[in-house]
C-alpha cells in the first residue's frame, strides 16, 4: 500500500528548505488550479458548441470539436491532475525532491501554451509542445524514481510514458487525416486513466476508509485483487479494438462484477458518514457502471457515448475532485475534513454524472438537456474547489511546513 500521505520523507534524503513563491513548491499546486480552471472553460466551450450556441466562423479549433474535447479532457486536464498528484505522491514515496521552482514553473508554462496553441494553432507548435509536456513530465518522474531504488512504482513512470505515447499517436492520426484513430487514442487514454484509478484506488480508497470510519471492516478477496487490474484492462482495449461484439461484451460485463465485488469489500455504506471519503467510493463504484453500461454497447444496447462518460465525468471526474481536495488539505497543512464548499462541490460532480449518464439512458430524446445540465453541474463543481483551494494553494502551509 503507498503512503501517499507519508511525512515526514525517509531519513537522508531531507530536501533543502525552498525559498520560492508557495504556489511552486509542490507539483499540485500549481496543476490542480490549472486542471481545475481549465475544466470550468473546457467543458463551458464544448458545451456550447455542442448545443450550437458557440459561432461557427473561425472560432472553434481547427480539429474540429469533437476532436478538440477529447483530445483536451485526456491529454490536457485529467493528464495535468495525473502529472500533479504523481510529482507530489513520488516525493512522499521517495524522500527525494520532484520538480519545484522554476522548473515546474517550466513545465506548468509549456503546459498552459500547449492548452491555447491547441486552440489557435499553429498546428506544429502546438503538437510539439503538447507531447513535450507529458515526455518531460514522465522522463523527470522516473529520475526520481530510479535515483531513489523505487523499483516498485517503475509501472506509474511506464503509464505516464504510455500516456505520452497515446498523445504522440493522436497527433499523427491527426496529421494523417485519420480522425477515427484519433478518437481511438483518445480513448484509449481514457482506458489507461481508468486502469490508474483501479490501481491507485485499490491502495488507498480502503486505507482511506478504515482510517476514517471507527470500527469498518476492509474485506479482500486474493482472486478479486490479482485478476481487477487485468480483467479492467482488457475489457477497456477489447472496447476500443472490437468496440462491438459478444467477446468485448463478455470481457467488460466480467470486469464489471470484479470491480464492484471488490467495491463491495470496502464498507462503502459506513463511508457515507465522511464526505471525503463518500466521493471516491462514488467514483469507484462508476467503474463498474461504466463497464457494464460498455457490455450493453457491444450488444448494440445502448450509447457507446453514455458509457465513456459514465466512466469520465462519474469515474475520473469523481475521483479527480476526491483526490484534489484531499491532497491539497493534506499538504497544505490542513485537517482532513469536508467543509460545506466540498460537499457541495461533491453534489454538483455527483449530479453531472446523473445528468449526463442515467438523464440520456431514461430519456435519450433530451439528451441535449442532460448534457448542458451535466455541463453546468461539472463546472461549478470546479468553480466551487478554485473559489476554495486558490488561497490554500498560493499560499504556505497552515502549519508552515515546507510543502
Amino acid at each position: 500500500m503507498l503512503p501517499l500521505l507519508q511525512t515526514p520523507p525517509p531519513t537522508g534524503h531531507a530536501p533543502t528548505g525552498y525559498r520560492g513563491h508557495p504556489a511552486l513548491a509542490l507539483a499540485f499546486r500549481p496543476f490542480y488550479l490549472l486542471a481545475a480552471a481549465f475544466a470550468v472553460v473546457a467543458i463551458g466551450v464544448w458545451a456550447a458548441i455542442y448545443l450550437g450556441w458557440w459561432p461557427q466562423a473561425g472560432t472553434q479549433p481547427a480539429m474540429g470539436g469533437m476532436l478538440w474535447h477529447a483530445h483536451e479532457m485526456v491529454f490536457g486536464f485529467a493528464a495535468a491532475v495525473v502529472v500533479g498528484f504523481l510529482f507530489t505522491a513520488g516525493k512522499n514515496w521517495t524522500g527525494l525532491q520532484t520538480p519545484q521552482g522554476a522548473p515546474l514553473a517550466g513545465l506548468a508554462a509549456v503546459w498552459l501554451a500547449a492548452r491555447v496553441l491547441m486552440w489557435t494553432g499553429p498546428v506544429l507548435a502546438a503538437t510539439v509542445l503538447d507531447l513535450a509536456f507529458l515526455l518531460l513530465c514522465a522522463a523527470s518522474f522516473l529520475r526520481v524514481l530510479v535515483r531513489a531504488g523505487s523499483k516498485r512504482n517503475y509501472g506509474l513512470a511506464a503509464a505516464l510514458f504510455l500516456l505520452w505515447a497515446l498523445n504522440a499517436l493522436f497527433h499523427a492520426a491527426l496529421a494523417n487525416g485519420a480522425a477515427p484513430l484519433a478518437l481511438q487514442s483518445a480513448d484509449a487514454g481514457i482506458g489507461l486513466i481508468v486502469v490508474f484509478i483501479t490501481v491507485i484506488g485499490g491502495r488507498v480508497i480502503p486505507m482511506f476508509t478504515a482510517n476514517a470510519v471507527a470500527g469498518v471492516r476492509i474485506r479482500r478477496s486474493k482472486p478479486i485483487e490479482s485478476s481487477v487490474v487485468v480483467l479492467t484492462l482488457a475489457a477497456m482495449t477489447a472496447s476500443i479494438v472490437a468496440p462491438l461484439g459478444v467477446a468485448t461484451a463478455a470481457l467488460a460485463l466480467l470486469a464489471a462484477l470484479v470491480q464492484a465485488l471488490r467495491l463491495a469489500g470496502w464498507g462503502s455504506r459506513h463511508a457515507l458518514r465522511k464526505p471525503l471519503v463518500a466521493i471516491l467510493h462514488l467514483a469507484y463504484g462508476c467503474l463498474p457502471l461504466g463497464l457494464l453500461l460498455l457490455a450493453a454497447a457491444a450488444l448494440g444496447q445502448g450509447d457507446r457515448s453514455t458509457a465513456l462518460h459514465a466512466l469520465t465525468v462519474g469515474a475520473i471526474g469523481c475521483a479527480i475532485m476526491g483526490m484534489i481536495t484531499r491532497t491539497a488539505l493534506g499538504h497544505t497543512g490542513r485537517k482532513l475534513e469536508a467543509g460545506t464548499m466540498e460537499k457541495a462541490a461533491y453534489l454538483c460532480i455527483a449530479l453531472a454524472t446523473l445528468f449526463r449518464v442515467l438523464g440520456p439512458l431514461a430519456m435519450p430524446q433530451d439528451k441535449p438537456f442532460w448534457i448542458a445540465g451535466a455541463a453546468v453541474l461539472w463546472m461549478a463543481a470546479f468553480l466551487l474547489y478554485l473559489a476554495k483551494y486558490t488561497p490554500y494553494l498560493a499560499r504556505p502551509r497552515a502549519d508552515a511546513r515546507e510543502g
